[in-house]
């Protein structure tokens, strides 16, 4: 019987799975690496001895765990962090760090691209979607303009789990649902973009081929055999960017179920057998990982990240107490959270501690307590944060309802969905119930059975999903809770309207 893997290249490191053909998970193993920001607004990592260093240490491990050897794989699949851009010579080495999607250096460029291509409505037309200081494109811009000795020896342009099929397979690939978040590809004709690469100068030839997320994209080269430890010739597919491979990971690949995956940054994913594109572009629409389908997207950029910031910074007594009884900081955190009523007794917080995408596409907004009084304990500051996300997740969901994509189950993943308590706090402020699945790895897990779709052990993804996916739990909104919640949502939403000309000030005076 054979078995896969699942590559998953995230930003703060690597994890590898490894299941069986019925979808057990036999082995997972896990490899940190560190988010360098020499200046502000920068976030970069280096793809050799970050991404792909994690790579063969993690394939090795989960091979070494339950003792297997590279023949009996059966498939790889890739999945990672969306939008970074890694810039390779004609040699193919790595010529800078790469800029990653937690990078907003770029406001700048991503205007004069919308002014390229002619405008907002032009943009829509083109590309279905914004140019964000996340994706790729302006990257490749912000290069040509501040980096020309670099820019001139660009001769491919890869994205991160795309370098990793690279120095697996040695072949330059890509597939939809990652190429989506580049801002050059068609997303309705799933291909590159002719238009946008002429407006900005892009040679075609910088980019990879494009994919189906099954479709087998190259093999293992006897090279990357010897580093890993797998076979030479194991078919590698196309993959998908995290939150599609994640939206196959808990089976977010039919008309109303939605994935609701609270990791650094939070995302709201909906399955859609049609390409709808909201003309406002508040929700983004991408291809899916499932062929011939698309799915939509809210995308709020720190929500497990807000609470991993207010960890480090206010909170690290509980950091050296978890060390010293063996516990974890962030359940000594929520435990005080659950002792403030819901509504934190109006203390708000706006999670945009490195800008926003959805609702508000603003690389200036940054984070706001607002509310504090004398009574505002940390525990205050805690609930206030795990609200602040959920109701962040909440404006995602309305923007769904008010274009009229259904929902009918929502499906919770991420580290954040780990807290019972968090769980409860975005149940309420949404009022859906959110359930739990028999698998928590999502998008390693997702690119795993991606693979296996690709290599015939399934026909389809959903049919892969359906074999291998079951729920475990619900969590019920809470209507009292709920209630109170609504209250405060209404005035969280008056914040950000209320500071958005602040927001833009600050950055300048700044010098951002």
């Amino acid at each position: 019987m054979p078995l896969f893997l699942g590559i998953d290249t995230g930003t703060s490191g690597t994890k590898t799975v490894l299941i069986d053909e019925a979808g057990a998970l036999l082995a997972t193993a896990a490899q940190e690496y560190a988010l360098s920001t020499p200046h502000p607004q920068w976030a970069e990592q280096h793809p050799d001895t970050d991404w792909w260093s994690a790579a063969q240490a993690t394939v090795q491990a989960v091979l070494a765990k339950v003792g297997v050897s590279g023949d009996q794989i059966g498939g790889v699949g890739l999945t990672g962090q969306m939008h970074g851009s890694v810039f390779l010579d004609r040699a193919g080495k790595v010529l800078r760090p790469a800029m990653l999607w937690c990078d907003s250096r770029t406001g700048t460029e991503c205007a004069e691209i919308t002014q390229a291509i002619g405008g907002t409505k032009k943009l829509f037309e083109t590309i279905g979607q914004p140019v964000f200081t996340s994706f790729t494109a302006p990257k490749i811009v912000w290069l040509r303009k501040h980096e020309p000795d670099i820019y001139a020896r660009v001769a491919q342009v890869l994205l991160p789990k795309d370098y990793i099929r690279y120095k697996l397979t040695g072949e330059y690939a890509t597939e939809v649902s990652d190429a989506s978040g580049t801002s050059l590809l068609d997303v309705r004709k799933r291909d590159w973009s002719p238009a946008m690469l002429s407006a900005l100068q892009i040679p075609r030839d910088w980019l990879p081929r494009v994919y189906e997320s099954p479709e087998v994209s190259g093999a293992i080269t006897a090279e990357a055999a010897a580093l890993t430890g797998l076979r030479a010739g194991t078919p590698v597919v196309g993959g998908g960017g995290d939150q599609a491979a994640g939206g196959v990971g808990t089976g977010a690949v039919e008309a109303g179920r939605v994935s609701s995956a609270l990791g650094t940054s939070g995302v709201v994913f909906a399955h859609s057998a049609d390409p709808f594109f909201d003309p406002e572009m508040r929700i983004q629409t991408f291809c899916h990982a499932v062929p011939g389908a698309w799915h939509l997207m809210g995308c709020m950029l720190s929500s497990g990240g807000s609470l991993r910031w207010l960890r480090d910074t206010f909170f690290q007594p509980e950091g050296v107490v978890s060390k010293t009884i063996g516990g974890d900081a962030y359940d000594l955190m929520t435990r005080g959270a659950a002792t403030v009523p819901p509504g934190s007794e109006g203390l708000l917080f706006l999670p945009y501690l490195t800008g926003e995408r959805t609702p508000y596409p603003d690389p200036d907004a940054t984070g706001v307590f607002f509310g504090a009084t004398l009574r505002t304990t940390r525990a205050y500051f805690a609930r206030a944060v795990l609200e602040g996300v959920a109701y962040s997740f909440k404006d995602a969901f309305r923007l769904l309802q008010e274009i009229g994509v259904p929902v009918s189950e929502v499906r919770a993943s991420g580290g954040g969905a780990k807290s019972a308590f968090w769980l409860q706090v975005l149940a309420d402020v949404i009022g859906q119930p959110h359930r739990l699945l028999n698998v928590d790895e999502g998008p390693a897990f997702g690119a795993a059975l991606l693979a296996g779709v690709g290599t015939g052990a399934f026909a389809t993804v959903p049919e892969a999903c359906a074999a291998t996916l079951r729920t475990t739990s619900e969590t019920k909104p809470n209507a009292t809770a709920g209630a109170v919640y609504e209250k405060y949502y209404s005035l969280y939403r008056e914040l950000y309207p209320a500071l958005q000309a602040s927001f833009k000030k600050a950055a300048q005076l700044s010098g951002q």
